[in-house]
């Protein structure tokens, strides 16, 4: 895994740190307004043919960033991997804060651990992780596709997914920090069920740039995750 710090909006500095995995690239949130209208300059620009289907994913494109921000995701990572069939398996990672309404953080997720110790069989357990206590919450279910509904459909294309979520108490002590991951290949889920397993249990609420108590601060080798935090936040 490589350490990456979270987009905080506007600016501030992440509250939050997690390992990102290989084989995941981050997908820009809040991207700048001249990136997009060039972007949609040269979709407009391509051959008629290949222009139908670029506009399509740039329609899903957009309207997955806009979910995304209304469900205060802070940070987003497609996933692609090769698979058995010579393809490549795609999988998406989110990360994004809840606040509880003024209660605090651990006594929900405690709450919410205690019940997932008695409910197993829909695929809810609690977790112990370095950063506090949390549990991890894994169904299948059916939701919207990319690309147009199939000829005689009546309604959006959609897919079978497998959808695993991560709930831990946040920094702040009124915030839950969520860990989701989702992806098509339902086959692979324990697979996929390590992954996010694995980037849990990186979260920290200590920035990973600044040393440690009565350690000194070295400089941190050109191209590594420290030296990238470094140049984030200066």
């Amino acid at each position: 895994m490589t350490e990456t710090p979270t987009r905080a909006p506007h600016g501030r500095t992440p509250a939050f740190w997690y390992g990102l995995p290989h084989g995941y690239v981050r997908i820009d949130l809040d991207p700048p307004l001249d990136s997009v209208v060039e972007l949609v300059r040269q979709v407009m620009a391509m051959p008629e043919d290949e222009r139908d289907r670029a506009e399509e994913v740039l329609r899903f494109y957009a309207a997955t960033v806009s979910a995304l921000n209304a469900q205060r995701v802070q940070s987003c990572a497609l996933g692609l991997h090769p698979n058995d069939d010579g393809g490549l398996t795609s999988s998406v990672l989110t990360v994004s804060t809840l606040p509880t309404s003024g209660s605090h953080a651990k006594a929900v997720i405690a709450s919410l651990a205690g019940t997932a110790a008695d409910r197993r069989d829909v695929g809810m357990r609690p977790l112990e992780l370095p950063c506090g206590l949390g549990f991890l919450a894994e169904e299948k279910r059916r939701t919207l596709a990319p690309g147009r509904p199939p000829e005689g459909g009546d309604g959006p294309r959609s897919g079978l997914v497998w959808q695993g979520t991560i709930a831990v108490t946040g920094p702040g002590g009124h915030d839950i920090v969520l860990i989701q991951l989702v992806t098509e290949a339902v086959d692979q889920a324990d697979d996929y069920r390590d992954v996010l397993l694995g980037i849990a249990h990186t979260l920290t609420y200590t920035d990973p740039s600044q040393p440690g108590p009565g350690e000194v601060q070295d400089s941190p080798a050109p191209g590594s995750a420290a030296r990238q935090v470094e140049n984030d936040f200066g």
